[in-house]
């Protein structure tokens, strides 16, 4: 399964995140996932607290666009982001320097 794919009414990326990574990052992983670094640590939920910022941030849109569907407890969660499917998808492109 490719890093993120298209949907009706936005983007679904898939993410490997390393809590306790130092700066909060997110970047190219593999061909299956974006990989985000995050300060916080995997506790009562503050490293996917960290992570619906970072990636609204990083994609341009509220906080409120992005929402964790699949990996809540799991280093690879799979999110979905609403908004305009190619603006999302041409910011997806920019962080990989190409389509996976």
């Amino acid at each position: 399964m490719p890093a993120w794919t298209l949907r009706d009414d936005g983007l679904q990326i898939a993410v490997r995140v390393t809590p306790r990574g130092g700066r909060d990052s997110l970047s190219a992983g593999t061909e299956e996932h974006f990989a985000a670094r995050l300060s916080a640590p995997p506790v009562d939920g503050a490293a996917n607290a960290a992570l619906i910022p970072l990636v609204a941030k990083q994609f341009g849109v509220p906080k409120r666009a992005v929402t964790i569907v699949a990996g809540e407890t799991a280093r690879l969660k799979r999110l979905h982001i609403a908004g305009e499917p190619q603006v999302l998808a041409h910011v997806a492109e920019a962080l990989y320097g190409s389509t996976p």
